[in-house]
């Protein structure tokens, strides 16, 4: 009985311990995450301003039919689902590649690996300026070998298609070595067994990769779609420093949207509308996606 009692008092004091020590954390995450996402959607059902002393008034849905039905808006929405549905397929395919050439044991492949972490690493302002100076039209080391073989120099951020193409080039750079990494760790996972029964069964190189190789993929692929939705409806910086969304709104995104209209026309309750309809979107389709994913993995 004593023994008892002797586990039950060390197992409430475990339990006040882990409470003691999440408490902090908890305090942290209703601070700065619970409450300002509450603070926002309380403002998305105000009209309410800065750029003028007009005290704010109760609108119900009213910001959400502005947004909804402003072209604006579903020309942003367009730009970032350009980003996505582009970006996403061509940095998955780009990082197998890679990351298949990678996976073979050879002299030098983890420098090699280190250096393919650098773009990652580099902010996304910096990376912004850097991609400016290789397109500019007149100076930049882009159409300076454009002209090498013969191409005449491009405008690549006055016109809206190669604006365009442009973000997408500089996102494809940045984000590749992250997908390569991440499929990297994935195929090292991978136990040498699978290929040797693969190659006892006499399969080619090309069955042993869509039969074993991309189904044990399979995982990492999601985590990389999941993250890259996350981190393209984020995307700003590099956006706002090489085109600020221009010409015109040509390139203009979600995010970039947001900030202008709530750090350049001060409309708190139209800007709060925005966030929430942006990360709604973003949890649909991240949904969307997981349900298609465990849909394949039960057939």
């Amino acid at each position: 009985m004593s023994d008892l009692q002797g586990k039950l008092t060390i197992a409430q004091s475990e339990r006040r311990f882990a409470l003691v020590t999440a408490l902090p954390g908890l305090i942290a995450l209703i601070v700065l995450v619970v409450g300002p996402l509450v603070y926002m959607f309380f403002n998305s059902f105000f009209v309410k301003t800065l750029a003028a002393p007009i005290p704010p008034r109760f609108t119900w849905f009213g910001n959400y039919g502005k947004v909804f039905t402003d072209t604006r808006f579903w020309n942003a929405f367009k730009n970032t689902m350009i980003i996505m549905v582009v970006g996403i397929p061509l940095q998955s395919l780009l990082g197998l590649s890679m990351a298949l050439l990678l996976s073979k044991p050879f002299r030098g492949s983890r420098i090699i690996v280190a250096f393919f972490l650098i773009p990652v690493m580099i902010t996304p302002i910096v990376s912004g300026f850097q991609w400016k100076i290789i397109l500019d039209q007149r100076f930049g080391p882009m159409n300076y070998i454009l002209g090498m073989v013969g191409v005449d120099p491009k405008a690549w951020l006055a016109e809206p298609f190669l604006a365009m193409v442009s973000i997408l080039m500089m996102d494809t750079w940045q984000w590749t070595p992250f997908v390569t990494v991440v499929l990297l760790a994935g195929l090292a996972a991978i136990p040498k067994q699978v290929y040797e029964a693969s190659s006892v069964d006499g399969s080619s190189t090309w069955e042993t990769l869509w039969r074993v190789t991309m189904p044990l993929l399979k995982p990492m692929f999601t985590l990389v779609v999941l993250l890259r939705i996350i981190f393209i409806f984020k995307i700003f910086d590099p956006v706002y420093i090489l085109t600020g969304g221009g010409p015109g709104i040509s390139t203009e995104t979600l995010s970039l949207l947001t900030y202008i209209t709530g750090f350049k026309n001060f409309n708190v309750g139209i800007t709060s509308t925005l966030a929430v309809v942006q990360l709604l979107i973003m949890v649909l389709i991240a949904k969307l996606f997981m349900n298609l994913v465990m849909k394949k993995r039960e057939r």
